[in-house]
């Protein structure tokens, strides 16, 4: 498993973000978009070499960011130009990944899943080049029936032709069924781990419910440094600008 340190305390808490603020989030901290690039290099040095290219995204409980790695992860897979990215809000009862994004959830998954609508018409492009979303839809009242129908394999079989990535925004685990049911038809997850928020005897158990031999890697998220200065005593200088030539020092 893959063990990433996240992000430091000031960007731990995401279930209160307003609509539309999920890029903003450590827009200000290049630490925070260098530990993205390093998580990119690692999905897709995994996705290349295995040929995966449905990646869950999901945790043990709600308030782990999860949907905000799912965002970032899914802007950074697509800023390199190598691949053509696509998001979808897979947690139907929360929509948090289309609310953090500023999108309507209509028409989006579950109107495509009960034949509202077509899959040209719930794609959305989005303010980054070579990055689509679907949204979840309307709310229904049995998310894991709906997702375990033949319906959404088939939808998923579809839009592989046309994305070089798919990055699934699923519900976390212990809380409802959807993300073990799913857990087939993706070729593996990257669980959210939240040190410090989340009993890891929750982990475990989520782990042993969606299966082991499906989590492809683990974000460590919320992991405190020792200190400010610690990090920018190794890291800092690296980002500060000339105050002359307004250029980086390296």
């Amino acid at each position: 498993m893959i063990k990433f340190p996240f992000f430091r305390k000031e960007h731990n808490h995401f279930p209160e973000r307003p609509p539309g603020s999920l890029f903003s989030i450590g827009k200000e901290d290049p630490l925070f978009h260098e530990k993205f690039k390093g998580l990119r290099a690692i999905v897709e040095q995994k996705a290349d070499l295995l040929q995966k290219k449905i990646l869950g995204i999901t945790s043990s409980i709600a308030g782990e960011g999860k949907t905000t790695i799912c965002g970032q992860l899914g802007r950074s897979l697509a800023s390199t130009g190598r691949k053509k990215v696509l998001l979808v809000d897979v947690d139907v009862r929360k929509a948090d990944l289309t609310r953090g994004m500023g999108a309507q959830r209509v028409p989006g998954l579950t109107e495509f899943l009960q034949g509202g609508s077509t899959l040209p018409k719930i794609i959305h492009s989005t303010r980054v080049p070579n990055l689509d979303m679907i949204t979840s839809g309307i709310e229904v009242d049995s998310p894991a029936d709906l997702l375990a129908g033949d319906k959404f394999k088939t939808f998923l079989q579809e839009i592989k032709t046309s994305y070089d990535m798919i990055v699934l925004d699923t519900p976390p685990v212990l809380p409802v069924a959807d993300t073990p049911t799913i857990s087939d038809l993706t070729d593996g997850f990257l669980f959210v781990y939240r040190a410090g928020f989340t009993p890891y005897t929750m982990l475990r158990q989520a782990l042993e419910d969606l299966g082991e031999n499906c989590v492809l890697g683990v974000v460590i998220n919320g992991v405190e440094v020792e200190s400010e200065s610690y990090y920018r005593k190794y890291y800092g200088s690296y980002y500060r600008r000339d105050p002359v030539m307004g250029k980086p020092n390296k």
